[in-house]
């Protein structure tokens, strides 16, 4: 079991690689060469690019599925050109966010990073135009993102601030979990799934769920990135989500994991999280028990100062993500507690029951 000074630099070497919906290969290229290095653990890899990996042998129970997405908002190349290219924006995104000729950060096929300048962009289609200094060339595949400089990013006031918290710091956490129950004979049934292009509309989950890339009887704790608000602050524990803006999560498997936190003494917060729909939604649809966490995120998407420039009183800057470190730690204990609960009881049943029977005679 890797400690959590380890787990801890996977947040860090995760959420600073450069990834795109469709270009997900230099995250899913990390996985695949982490999973490589641990002979118990088994890697396949469904035919829309998602992993699922699970641990070798028989199983002891139902698989319980760690799910988190390895795509972040960004900018790929479509048309390049000498010194200017012309780019796709794929992901969530508010158009004031593009004005005032913001400074990216491209890389190539092989890591070599390429200063930019966004001059043009069109809101209604997503399409802009870079510019790049003498020295550097784009090619038609290259990815971007928003540029911030070393000094914004890292760990400091313990908090990892990072280009894309969402939701490669959920694809640490299931990672470091997976890590963990490798010492549990009784947690050989936990798994994780790491799907594609979930900034489009959470495609990669949507293949899976339809080509029922989970093993049969699966439960999914779906894991994402989501916006903090005042009533969801960073630092105040990971979140079990009850559901999104689409859907309420199963019950059962909700009302289980809540109980199991709370029992353990986790820090945790129970929220709704309707500020958007996530993959949870997508299995769902698809017949499977799926319930949410998740790490209260600030800057999501990279929007700095979202909630005044929403209001109208601030100026749109892009700014690293950012995740509470100690409610990472917190969410890789809590989806272990997640995968012991999964096959248990609710415990409030059984203490209704003792109330009804002590207190039925005034019936």
């Amino acid at each position: 079991m890797a400690p959590r000074t380890t787990e801890r630099r996977w947040l860090e070497h995760l959420t600073a690689i450069p990834t795109v919906p469709g270009h997900e290969w230099r995250v899913l290229d990390w996985v695949t060469a982490w999973t490589e290095r641990r002979a118990d653990l088994a890697l396949r890899r469904d035919r829309h690019g998602n992993l699922l990996i699970t641990r070798k042998g028989r199983k002891k129970a139902a698989p319980v599925v760690a799910v988190a997405h390895t795509d972040h908002p960004g900018f790929v190349v479509t048309a390049a050109g000498r010194h200017a290219a012309v780019v796709e924006f794929r992901g969530g995104v508010r158009p004031e966010y593009f004005a005032g000729r913001p400074r990216l950060e491209f890389f190539d096929a092989t890591g070599a990073r390429h200063p930019a300048t966004l001059v043009e962009f069109d809101p209604d289609t997503s399409i802009g135009t870079v510019e790049v200094p003498r020295g550097h060339l784009l090619r038609d595949g290259d990815i971007g993102r928003w540029s911030f400089g070393r000094r914004r990013l890292g760990i400091r006031g313990g908090a990892c601030h990072a280009p894309a918290c969402d939701d490669l710091a959920g694809v640490a956490a299931a990672l470091a979990a997976l890590d963990r129950s490798r010492a549990d004979p009784g947690l050989n049934h936990f798994a994780v799934l790491l799907t594609r292009a979930e900034e489009l509309g959470f495609i990669g989950a949507i293949g899976a769920a339809r080509d029922n890339t989970l093993p049969e009887g699966s439960r999914v704790l779906s894991i994402e990135c989501s916006r903090a608000f005042v009533d969801s602050p960073l630092g105040a524990g990971p979140v079990v989500r009850v559901g999104d803006a689409s859907s309420v999560f199963d019950h059962r498997l909700t009302n289980l994991v809540s109980s199991a936190a709370k029992e353990s003494g986790i820090a945790h917060q129970r929220k709704l999280m309707a500020g958007g729909s996530c993959e949870a939604t997508a299995f769902l649809a698809y017949g499977h028990q799926t319930t949410g966490l998740c790490l209260p995120l600030a800057n999501y998407h990279n929007m700095g100062n979202l909630d005044s420039v929403e209001s109208g009183s601030g100026v749109a800057q892009p700014a690293p993500e950012a995740v509470s470190v100690e409610d990472f730690h917190g969410l890789v204990d809590l989806l272990l507690v997640a995968a012991r609960a999964a096959d248990g009881e609710w415990a409030l049943t059984q203490r209704l029951d003792e109330l009804f029977e002590k207190e039925k005679g005034v019936l």
